[in-house]
């Protein structure tokens, strides 16, 4: 339409267009049309995919992922375990290689390395711990207990259906089992001296045992155990626990929003850190200061000064803080988050120094390679993933 308009069109309302004023018709794909309110409808208005800092991505699993343990001897060696009801054990820079730990007929929700780094034990909500030999790749035994799912595995397995279980892996023989808790047992470890097994559950109780009085004696035939309940303890279940070098006060968190620095033999809280306003997720310990960080579904991770029982530095985050690992022996302490992000933190200052990004899915888990170098995040988008660390050693 080539009419000039002039002062007098703006009185006229709507003009229409007869066939006369066509001069000439163009056929356009509707495809081709800008969305209603685009202004541009350019190329350079489209989303730019966001970059992957990953230097490897592990693809062999079929669902969502939940655990993740690296080989305490080989930097390259790592274990994943997820929804699909597999794990995996496979190699940082060599995708071509996996192994799969197969007869599990349901989550793969745990897995441990022993210390020498020749045994590996996956635990799985069908019940089952199966121990593999690292050097054949051959599963060295089935460990047959509890009648619920592993929640966490140590030497032992604690379960959904309140039981704690000991074996001899290396005999492959069951030891005893422990039934002291009211609910799932959800975390655990041995003392660093091997003297004493700690346990928490969903029942917000903790306990602890000497493992070498389970040998041959029935745990409700008068094993010696402590049991720490009441005020000022936990009301809610338990998430998490961590134990001092020095295997004498266990750290704790809960779903209460607190954490309690507890004396393993006398059972006494001997502090409390309360900063946090939820659930505690994760708690790790520093090993070259008396600091411990803690991160919490708040959106916090908190970096405390354990001699004064006070915050060092509050790290804030976009979204929950599922997960946590201090970076050796440095001042880093890394963060796995629910909104997909793997961050590096300074916990002197407080700074967050590096985000990986890659995942699309809330990371559920964090391990560091054994020369210190590499860092492997598996997340609910059904990938782990590796990010160099080696400037953060």
């Amino acid at each position: 339409m080539n009419s000039p308009t002039n002062d007098d069109d703006k009185d006229q309302g709507e003009i229409f267009l007869d066939e006369n004023d066509i001069i000439h018709e163009i056929a356009v794909d509707d495809e081709d049309l800008p969305d209603a309110g685009d202004e541009g409808g350019s190329d350079d208005d489209e989303d730019i995919e966001e970059a992957d800092d990953s230097m490897h991505i592990f693809t062999g699993h079929t669902g969502e992922l939940y655990t993740v343990a690296c080989s305490p001897t080989d930097g390259a060696f790592v274990a994943t375990g997820g929804g699909d009801d597999k794990g995996f054990l496979w190699k940082i820079g060599q995708g071509d290689w996996a192994f799969e730990l197969q007869g599990h007929k349901d989550s793969v929700s745990s897995l441990a390395f022993s210390t020498d780094g020749q045994l590996l034990a996956s635990g799985s909500f069908d019940g089952l711990v199966q121990i593999w030999d690292i050097n054949s790749g051959n599963l060295k035994c089935m460990l047959e207990g509890p009648g619920a799912g592993i929640e966490d595995i140590l030497v032992l397995a604690g379960s959904e259906d309140s039981t704690v279980w000991m074996w001899n892996a290396d005999k492959s023989a069951y030891l005893n089992m422990f039934s002291g808790h009211g609910s799932s047992v959800t975390c655990g470890d041995f003392t660093p001296d091997g003297k004493t097994i700690c346990t928490g559950s969903d029942d917000a109780n903790f306990e602890n045992m000497e493992p070498k009085k389970w040998h041959g004696i029935h745990a409700q035939n008068g094993i010696h155990r402590a049991l720490y309940v009441g005020h000022p303890y936990h009301t809610e279940g338990l998430t998490c626990l961590t134990i001092a070098s020095d295997s004498t006060l266990a750290v704790t968190g809960s779903k209460d929003s607190s954490v309690h620095i507890v004396n393993i033999t006398t059972g006494k809280v001997v502090s409390s850190l309360s900063s946090h306003s939820d659930s505690i997720e994760c708690i790790g310990l520093a090993l070259s200061s008396p600091w411990a960080a803690t991160g919490s579904m708040d959106q916090k991770l908190i970096v405390w000064d354990l001699q004064h029982s006070l915050p060092r530095c509050i790290c804030e985050h976009e979204e929950g803080v599922a997960c946590l690992s201090w970076l050796g022996a440095s001042k880093y302490v890394a963060t796995g988050c629910v909104d997909g992000k793997v961050r590096v933190w300074d916990s002197l200052s407080g700074d967050c120094v590096r985000t990986f990004s890659g995942h699309s899915d809330a990371i559920q888990s964090l391990a560091v390679s054994a020369n210190g170098e590499f860092l492997v995040s598996v997340s609910l988008d059904g990938t782990a993933r590796v990010f160099e660390i080696a400037e953060f050693r």
